[in-house]
This record gives structure tokens, sequence and C-alpha cells, in this order.
């Protein structure tokens, strides 16, 4: 019996291996989230140097990428042992504190390794074995990307997002999640959509309500699932971003006036529209009267 084949006639061990597994990305994915956005950082300070004609020698010439430097604790230096670097179990046996100076090592990672490990299994469990499983799997490790960065940075790089969207359309030429013409609509009308809505609001009161990235990761979503779910995600995140953003304000006392990043949001509506969206059109078709 080859592997695939055990995979697919044992579901319970192919769940399994894909949390195990998602789990080793999720500690990946803890340096993407730190590593990218210093990368951006540094690429647009060397360009505007280049623009300047300003000595570049201030720039730092350690090479720093999602490979290299190794990972070292930021408090003393200490070199992150392969042991130390096991998804959630080095945590825990380490009891949260760094080997070499004991500091604090923040719950965010194990939290974010977990997380990855729960949403992978998930789409497994609900896939199976199958193409459809492989997108989810990357999808949702990019939108837990995005949450992160944007969470942190107000960020949502394109060097996610725009891959992303092409990856999508590729997929959906063979129809993985919708057909093709539905993935181009979605894609166009993603992007239009909150690009509408920035600029009718820019007008109206000449503030930017949201971020370019907030059009393209739309876009991205509509790529992947058509046009048809759109209005889900948009609704979805409306109402997930009004809830807790009034629970931030209200619990937390945060600042009105501090921005609140809107891509998180379209990303937990996003993967709710993936498993759930033909549900929630037919939801609401059948509420309106409409089928």
């Amino acid at each position: 019996m080859t592997i695939l084949s055990y995979l697919e006639a044992s579901p319970a061990f192919f769940i399994t291996a894909v949390a195990l597994f998602g789990a080793t990305v999720g500690s990946f994915l803890n340096v993407v989230i730190h590593r990218l956005p210093i990368m951006m950082e540094r690429q647009w300070r060397q360009q505007c140097a280049e623009l300047n004609n300003q000595d570049e020698t201030s720039q730092p010439t350690e090479t720093f990428n999602l490979a290299k430097p190794d990972s070292r604790c930021p408090h003393c230096g200490h070199k992150i042992r392969a042991w130390e670097n096991i998804p959630i179990i080095s945590y825990m046996f380490l009891k949260g504190h760094c080997s070499g100076c004991g500091a604090n090592i923040s719950v965010r990672y194990p939290v974010i390794e977990a997380v990855t490990a729960a949403l992978s299994a998930f789409a497994a469990w609900q896939f199976g074995l199958s193409w459809e499983t492989a997108g989810a799997l990357l999808l949702t490790w990019s939108l837990i990307s995005l949450t992160m960065i944007d969470i942190d940075h107000q960020l949502l790089p394109d060097s996610i997002t725009l891959p992303l969207l092409w990856i999508g359309l590729s997929l959906n030429l063979f129809g993985v999640y919708t057909n093709l013409g539905s993935a181009v609509i979605g894609a166009i009308a993603g992007y239009l959509s909150l690009w509408s809505v920035y600029w009718g609001f820019k007008l109206l009161t000449g503030k930017e309500g949201m971020g370019y990235g907030d059009f393209k990761l739309l876009a991205m979503l509509g790529a992947w699932m058509g046009w048809q779910v759109l209005p889900a995600i948009i609704m979805l995140s409306s109402l997930v971003g009004a809830v807790i953003g009034i629970g931030m304000i209200v619990i937390r006392g945060r600042d009105r006036s501090i921005p609140i990043p809107f891509g998180p949001y379209l990303a937990i509506a996003g993967l709710i529209a993936l498993y759930w969206g033909t549900d929630l059109i037919n939801a609401y078709m059948s509420f309106s009267g409409l089928s």
C-alpha cells in the first residue's frame, strides 16, 4: 500500500499528520510574521537612499531574510537550539523562559503554532486527501501571517497577497473551488468594491478609511472563492470588526482615534466563507426570498 493510499484509507492518521505538520509550519509563520516587515522596511530604506543618492554604508550588512540569521533570544542573543524549537512542546518544557538568560518568551509563539495546527487539521477533516485541502492549507497559513502582520504593523504585504491571488486563479482553472469565470470576476469585484468604499469615504470625510492592502486581500479571496461569496465576506468582516472593535473600546479602553486594521477581519471572514460560503449564500437567498 502506498503512502497516499494509506492516508486516504485512514482519515484519522491523515488529520493527525496534517496537524503535526501544521504546528511546524506555525513555527515558521512566527519567523515570517517577525522578519518580513523588517525586510520590507530595510528594502524601503535602501530604495529611498538610492533615490536620494545617499551613502548606503549605514545599512545593515548582515544577511537578513526568512532563513538567516538563525533564531536567537532578543534579550541575550542565545542561539535557539533544535530541541528548543519544537513547536508548542519546547515552550512548555522551557516554561516560557529563555534557557540562556531566563527572559520571558511571548506566549504568542505557541498560540500561533497551536492555531495553525488546529486550522490545518480542520482543513484536512473538511476536505480529506484532495487538492482542496492543499489549497486550503496554503490559504490558511497565508491568512494567519497576514492577520498578525496587519495587527502588528498595519501592513498586508504584496509578497504574500499577490502570489496567492494568482494561485487562486490557477487552482480555479481546474475548478477546485469555483469556475474560472467566477474567480476572475471575484478578483475584479473584490478589489473594486473596497476601492469604491475607500474613495467614497475619503471624498466625504477627507480621511482614509482603509489601506490598499485591504483591496488586494479581498481581490485575492474573490479569486479563490468566486464573486458569489464576496457579499458574505464583506458583511461577516464588518460584523466581526464591529464586535471586536466595540469590545476593545469598552473592555480595554482603546482610543477611538487609533486605527484598527481591517485585514484580520477579512481574513477571518474569508476562512468562514471557504468552508461555509455556499451555506451562507443559500441561507441569505432563502431569507431574502430570492430562492
